[in-house]
């Protein structure tokens, strides 16, 4: 109440698009700004969810990627809410590196919209969700871990809905055993090896026979989420299924960014 009362009387700029904001809000993004935040409703990997630029790719009998028809990921699904890009690559940014921590659980609320299509019923037993995780010594500098934030406002908005009655947070589960270098430049098989045998669980009890949600802000190649998937199933958890806030792919170059490439490359967390 006390945050809608001061935007109201003292008015701040959208961080987005500068403009002065005039409706109340609890975070200073315009409601225009807000609504160009648009998930991604085009054809897709039926099994990364890699945005395809035209719907003839589902002509194929197999519709997935052609990462995905060579490699194996380990995870057993994955979906982005849209792509990372514009004004949505804009508040990623505004998230992890202006401390929007209003923001992240604001924008966690938008994996909502794609929980249907990740998520089918598992006898009444509610998923686990779980954040990737920072290196402490990365968390302690940034101060927070914008994937957890994500992950509390994917919760708040699935028990608003009653959609997935019982749905926790598990941040103490998995955890990075190191803090890996920059990814900027390698390959795929170089990044693969990046984070190959980087992370552990420390509480098997609480996802073993549960279908675990991993949930992170962009996806890229999906070396992460695969290798959280890969040890997370060894710890026993039944099915991991990937959710991220945006997907970032050179199919789709944004044509905001000025440097694309050095934007993903220089502050993705996927690839430090």
């Amino acid at each position: 109440m006390a945050d809608t009362f001061f935007a109201v009387v003292f008015p701040t700029a959208c961080s987005l698009c500068q403009r002065e904001i005039t409706e109340a809000t609890l975070i200073d993004i315009c409601g225009d700004c807000w609504a160009h935040l648009k998930p991604w409703t085009g054809a897709a990997c039926a099994h990364c969810g890699l945005p395809f630029s035209s719907e003839r790719a589902l002509d194929s009998s197999v519709a997935e990627c052609p990462q995905c028809r060579v490699e194996e990921f380990q995870f057993d699904l994955a979906r982005s809410y849209g792509l990372y890009a514009g004004k949505l690559r804009a508040a990623i940014l505004q998230l992890k590196f202006r401390r929007r921590e209003r923001l992240g659980k604001r924008l966690g609320e938008l994996l909502g919209q794609k929980w249907n299509s990740l998520v089918s019923n598992h006898d009444g037993v509610p998923p686990v969700l779980i954040p990737v995780p920072l290196h402490r010594t990365r968390k302690r500098e940034r101060g927070f871990n914008q994937a957890e934030l994500l992950a509390q406002g994917l919760r708040r908005k699935l028990s608003q809905t009653a959609t997935a009655p019982g749905l926790r947070v598990e941040t103490r589960c998995l955890y990075r055993t190191r803090a890996t270098p920059p990814q900027t430049g390698l390959s795929l098989h170089q990044r693969k090896e990046n984070v190959r045998d980087v992370f552990a669980v420390a509480r098997p009890e609480r996802i073993r026979d549960r279908v675990v949600i991993l949930v992170d802000d962009v996806m890229t190649t999906g070396a992460t989420l695969s290798a959280a998937a890969g040890v997370l199933k060894k710890a026993g958890a039944l099915q991991v299924l990937g959710l991220t806030l945006a997907r970032a792919t050179p199919q789709f170059p944004d044509p905001d960014a000025a440097e694309p490439r050095q934007t993903i490359d220089d502050f993705d967390h996927e690839w430090t």
